[in-house]
Order: C-alpha cells, then sequence, then structure tokens
C-alpha cells in the first residue's frame, strides 16, 4: 500500500510539471504584437532578469555562509537539505518571474481580440507559475525524504533535514518577498508622486521615467517574490506535519502518518488543474466569477480526492490510531481536512470584501477622499484596523474544530490541506502582475482605448486577487507558525528532557519572550516601510532630474532614460534588504543567549518558546492589517479613476492617490514579508535546538 502511495505522490508532482510545461507551450504561441509591443515588453524582460540575478548573487552568499554554519554544527545532510530548499525556491520564483515577463505583451495583443482571450493567457501564465510551486515543493520534500528513509538514517536526522529544507525555502522567500518589494514599491511611489500628482499625467505614461521600472516591480514582487513565499509555505507546513507525525505516532502508524501530509498536496494538484478548467466567461462578463469557479472547482473536486486518498490509505475510516495525548480515526482526519477547506474559502471571501470595489470598505476611503488628503488616510488605517476582525476569528475557529478532532496533528492536516491549494492560489496571484503589466504596454505602445478598457478590468480584478492571496498566506502561514512551535514544544522535551520548560505568565522570562516575539513584527515592518521611503526618495529625485534636464520628455519627442531609474531601484533594493532579512535569523539566537548568560538554559528556553509565540500572534494582526487596508487604499483611488466622487484629475482622487502611496508599501512590501518572517524565526529556533543539543 504505501508503494503505492509513494507512486502517487511522485506522478502528482511530475503531472504538476508537465502540465505547467504544456501551458508554457500553450502561451508561448500566442501573438506578441507588433514591434512597440515587443520593445516594451523586451526592456521589462531585461530590468526583472537584471535585478533577479543580482539579487540571487547577494542572497547565495548569505546562503553558503549558513550552509556551513549547518554543516559544522549539525550534518551534512542538513546543510543539503538546506540547499535543496533554496535552490528550489529560487528556482521557483525565476522561472515564475520569466513566464510573467512574456506573458504580459500577449495578454495585451489578446485584449486586441476580446476579454475572454485576455483573460486565459493572463491566467494560464499564472497557472504555469502554480503548478511549478507545487510541483516542486511536493517533488523536493517527498524525493529528499525518500532519499533520507532508503539511507536508513534516524527519525530525528531525517527530520533535521527536513527542517532544514524549510529553512532553505523561507531564507530565500523572505528575500525575494522583502526585495521584490521594495523594487516594485519604490518604483511606484516615485512614479506616482512626480507623474500623477506634480507633472498630472497618466499612469503607465511612456513620458514617466519610473515607468518600466514600476512594469519590472510588478514582476519581481509580485509574481517572483509571491512563488517564493507560497513555494516556502508550502513546503514548511508539509515538513511540520511530517515533524508532528514522527514524533507523535508510534511505529505502527509512523510512516503512514508522514506521508498522510503529502498525500493530501498530491491529489490537491489534481484537483487545481482540473479547477483551472472551469475558469470561464460567463455571459455576464464577470471577471471575478470566472476566477473563483476555478478556485470552487478545485476545492469541491480536491475535497472528494482526500476521502479518496483517506479511505485508501487506513483500513476503515472509523479505525482508531493512537498517538501522544490520545486516539482518533481517519474520519476526524477528513474532518480537519474540510475545514483547512473552509478556512480557505472564508479567508477568500473575507478579503475581497475588505479590498474590493464592490464592497462598503473600500467605498468608505473613496468617499473619505472627497473631503482630503488626511480623512483618506484616517479611514485606511481605520479599515485595516477592523480587516483583521473577521480573518481572526475564522482561524480561530479554525484552530478549534481541527484540535478537538485529532489534536495538534489535526491544526496540522487543516494547515496542510490550505496550502495544498497554492498551485491555483498562485494562479490568482500571479495573473495580478501580468493583466498590469499589460495595461502599461498598452498605454506605452500607444494601442486602441479599447484594450486599455479591456486591460484595466483585468487589473481591476488582480488588485483584488493579490490581495486576496496574500490574505490566504497570511493566514496558511498563522496555522503553519503554531504547529512549528509545537514541534519546538515537542524538540524540547526530547532533546532536553532532564530541563523542566514552563510557558507560565507568572515567570518573568516568558513575559519579556512575548513582548520581544511581539516587537519584531513592528521592527521589521518598520524597516521595510522606511527602505520602500528611502527607495521611492531617489526616484522622485531622478525623474524630478529627467524632467528638467532632458529636454523633450513632456512634449514626446524624446525618451526618458529608463534604465537609470531600474538601476537605481536594483540597488536600493539590493543594499535595502540585507537588514532586515537578518533580523529573524539573530532574533531568536539572541534571545536563547542573553537569558542563557542571565537566567540559565531552563529560563532561555521558556524566553525562545515565548518568543515564538509573541512573533505569530503579533505578526498576524500586523500582516493582515498591512496588507488589506494597503489594498482597500489602491482600489479606493480605482473606484474613484472609475468616475466616482470626481473621477480622475479631482481633489478626491488625488487624495486617493496619496493614500495609494501610503498603502503601496504596506500591501506589498512589509506586511507579505511578514509571512515567512514569522516561520523562519520558528524554524531558527528549532535549529537552534538541535544544534544545542
Amino acid at each position: 500500500m504505501l508503494q503505492t502511495i509513494w507512486a502517487v505522490i511522485v506522478s502528482c508532482g511530475i503531472i504538476a510539471v508537465l502540465f505547467a510545461i504544456a501551458k508554457i507551450n500553450s502561451v508561448f504561441k500566442c501573438p506578441s504584437g507588433n514591434e512597440l509591443m515587443k520593445e516594451v515588453a523586451l526592456a521589462i524582460q531585461v530590468g526583472a532578469k537584471a535585478y533577479l540575478n543580482r539579487q540571487y548573487s547577494t542572497i547565495a552568499i548569505v546562503g553558503a555562509l549558513v550552509t556551513a554554519a549547518l554543516w559544522i554544527f549539525l550534518s551534512n545532510f542538513v546543510a543539503i537539505g538546506f540547499i535543496i530548499g533554496a535552490s528550489l525556491s529560487g528556482i521557483a520564483g525565476y522561472i515564475g518571474m520569466n513566464i510573467s515577463v512574456r506573458a504580459n505583451v500577449r495578454t495585451a495583443e489578446a485584449a486586441r481580440i476580446s476579454i475572454q482571450k485576455a483573460l486565459s493567457v493572463a491566467f494560464d501564465s499564472g497557472a504555469i507559475t502554480g503548478m511549478l510551486v507545487v510541483g516542486a515543493g511536493l517533488l523536493g520534500v517527498a524525493g529528499y525524504y525518500f532519499v533520507l528513509t532508503s539511507l536508513s538514517l534516524e527519525t530525528r536526522l531525517v527530520t533535521e533535514s527536513l527542517v532544514a529544507l524549510s529553512f532553505g525555502a523561507s531564507l530565500i522567500s523572505i528575500f525575494a518577498r522583502l526585495g521584490g518589494g521594495i523594487f516594485t514599491k519604490g518604483a511606484d511611489v516615485g512614479a506616482d508622486l512626480v507623474g500623477k500628482i506634480e507633472s498630472n499625467i497618466p499612469e503607465d505614461d511612456p513620458r514617466n521615467p519610473a515607468v518600466i521600472a514600476d512594469n519590472v516591480g510588478d514582476n519581481v514582487g509580485d509574481c517572483a517574490g509571491m512563488a517564493a513565499d507560497l513555494f516556502e509555505t508550502y513546503a514548511v507546513t508539509i515538513v511540520a506535519s511530517m515533524v508532528l507525525a514522527s514524533i507523535h505516532f508510534a511505529d505502527e502508524f509512523k510512516e503512514t502518518m508522514m506521508l498522510y501530509p503529502l498525500a493530501i498536496s498530491s491529489v490537491c494538484i489534481i484537483g487545481s488543474i482540473l479547477g483551472t478548467f472551469f475558469v470561464k466567461l460567463g455571459s455576464s462578463n464577470n471577471i471575478m466569477r470566472a476566477l473563483y469557479n476555478g478556485l470552487i472547482a478545485a476545492g469541491i473536486f480536491s475535497a472528494i480526492l482526500i476521502f479518496g486518498i483517506t479511505n485508501f490509505m487506513f483500513d476503515s475510516l472509523t479505525q482508531e490510531i493512537a498517538f501522544a495525548g490520545g486516539t482518533f480515526s481517519p474520519k476526524d482526519l477528513l474532518i480537519c481536512s474540510l475545514v483547512g477547506i473552509c478556512v480557505t474559502g472564508l479567508l477568500v471571501v473575507i478579503t475581497e470584501y475588505y479590498t474590493s470595489v464592490s464592497y462598503r470598505p473600500v467605498r468608505s476611503v473613496a468617499k473619505a477622499s472627497e473631503t482630503g488628503h488626511a480623512t483618506n488616510i484616517i479611514q485606511g488605517l481605520a479599515v485595516s484596523m477592523e480587516s483583521t476582525a473577521l480573518p481572526v476569528i475564522v482561524i480561530c475557529g479554525g484552530i478549534i474544530f481541527s484540535y478537538v478532532f485529532a489534536g495538534i496533528f489535526g491544526i496540522a492536516i487543516a494547515a496542510t490541506t490550505m496550502l495544498a491549494f497554492a498551485g491555483i492560489i498562485v494562479a490568482l496571484d500571479a495573473y495580478g502582475p501580468v493583466t498590469d503589466n499589460a495595461g502599461g504596454i498598452a498605454e506605452m505602445s500607444d494601442l486602441p482605448s479599447e484594450v486599455r478598457v479591456i486591460t484595466d478590468a483585468l487589473d481591476a480584478v488582480g488588485n483584488t486577487t493579490k490581495a486576496v492571496t496574500k490574505g490566504y498566506a497570511i493566514g496558511s502561514a498563522g496555522l503553519a507558525a503554531l504547529v512549528l512551535f509545537a514541534t519546538y514544544v515537542e524538540d524540547l522535551e526530547h532533546y532536553f528532557p532532564n530541563i523542566n520548560v514552563e510557558f507560565n505568565l507568572q515567570n518573568p522570562y516568558v513575559l519579556i519572550g512575548l513582548l520581544i516575539g511581539a516587537m519584531l513584527p513592528y521592527l521589521f515592518g518598520s524597516f521595510g516601510m522606511k527602505a520602500v521611503g528611502r527607495a521611492g526618495g531617489r526616484i522622485v529625485l531622478e525623474v524630478r532630474r529627467q524632467f528638467q534636464e532632458i529636454k523633450g520628455i513632456m512634449t514626446g519627442e524624446t525618451k526618458p532614460d529608463y534604465k537609470t531609474a531600474v538601476d537605481i531601484l536594483t540597488k536600493s533594493a539590493i543594499r535595502e534588504m540585507i537588514a532586515p532579512s537578518i533580523l529573524p535569523l539573530l532574533a531568536p539566537v539572541l534571545v536563547y543567549a542573553i537569558i542563557n548568560s542571565i537566567a540559565g538554559q531552563s529560563s532561555a528556553f521558556s524566553a525562545l518558546g515565548a518568543t515564538l509565540i509573541g512573533t505569530i500572534v503579533s505578526g498576524l494582526f500586523v500582516a493582515i492589517s498591512m496588507t488589506s487596508g494597503g489594498g482597500a487604499w489602491d482600489n479606493a483611488k480605482k473606484y474613484i479613476e472609475d468616475g466616482h466622487f470626481g473621477g480622475k484629475g479631482s481633489d478626491a482622487h488625488k487624495a486617493a492617490v496619496t493614500g495609494d502611496t501610503v498603502g503601496d508599501p504596506y500591501k506589498d512590501t512589509s506586511g507579505p514579508s511578514i509571512n515567512p518572517m514569522i516561520k523562519i524565526i520558528n524554524i531558527v529556533a528549532i535549529l537552534l535546538l538541535a544544534v544545542l543539543a
């Protein structure tokens, strides 16, 4: 039976990759427009490739140091796991970016034919990235697990090596998310402040020297960054669930339960692929409904397939499975997986409510813009804080239901099922920057106005899907981090059975850990916001300089120097991403070292565990607030541009542009980067225990 499960896991991973290759051929066969369109698209491709090459070169230095440390202090298998995770995460982001920068011009050309054709090209390009993420993630984790077990290594070394794999993915993810976010929002802020507000020229106007950098940023931030981000969360969650299974279950069930998260992830790949065929526009031409049809279909197919694989793996759905703390049945695990599907659906709906132009929150921000810049900011901040309530209540409900049915392993299964939808979720997200770029190419290539109408409609939905996927990623990261914390507690008992560690609030070191942990997301977010401010400031000065010194830009007689703006942002993003990315690596080590020197190892372990909890709780609120609030600001501007409250050029529109500029680093830099940050802190703490032991 286990051999059959292995065959299913490997086959599904290969199917995901083959599906992506087939879609690559389909997208690349589409026409790429006229020579001017190709010229603009090539400039975006060159800029994106140059940035990612320099970013990965910088990350490689940090990665080499971490690899050496893991090899010296733990083992070669742990170091190899780190290399595998980092490499696959980097590849997922790199391929995703390369697909995106080639699909954008084809989407613009398809918009000259019909909205359905443009939607198909954009969504298919996103599906390529999504399926490569889950395919590489599944094959990477399952393949390395198979190799480790084939070598008959002890279970603890196997789990340490898998944790290191997830650590490698997380490290790449935080650099990709933060660096890409600094680049894209530095460009966006600079382009908007000088172009829209000071010079009163349209968005994506070819006269703006920062417009190519803005389009490059969409790809390196929203596409490459999100791909690396969700690859990391996907791998981390599977690994954490497998580690818990290795700890909680006796030998009779251990191997089956370690394979169960992989099995769920594999069948959900098939469910997601089937879901992509349901993304079709109906007679109403409702783009959001077409995308949601695919997501709903993926959920239904996946639920059926999870039932099938669970029924196959166990003798009976009611058989008793013993674990540390009691018993549960496969039926209980099925319920936990359904909880994960329901939490995913609810988070998507809630995030759309707070970021779509169709509902009260966004319209309230647009309405507040009528009375000025300050009232727009006040209302946007209010919406961002309000937006944390419902997602947290849903996550709490998911934790309670899962725990009641199958304990901490039930929470792990719910989180695994949530992340098993990463394929189609990434497709929804990567669709966004493609349509955004398509609109920019249409504007810069002077295509007919009806083309821009189609790309704007696709882009407006893309703003919502990007916000929705960020909400999904953060919610799933919260559950994944909780599972990682449980792993930390279990590892403490394994490595240090003679040390009594209690997380009692009367212990001052526990309280200190909670406060430090809660502080870290705020400090990390501050680093990201200030980095965007500095990068955006440099672009503001550069755009002003070009407008003043290069004659003929505003009349269209002379082209701006796009390359200089891209180069400025590349250098700024690479430089600015280092310090905040190092923070989650050093924080757990410093907390342990300082408290250990003051009060001993028991208090240090208590403080470190409390730091992890503080980071998870605070990080969840800060990340949701930033991403939903930033999305609301962005779409409030879009709502006004559609002709409400005075339309483009009105005082309300100028106030909304200010709000959108504030919201940009919120939703695309600091907020999403907190997702990998909270998991890196937990993973470093787990590996620290192994080093100390």
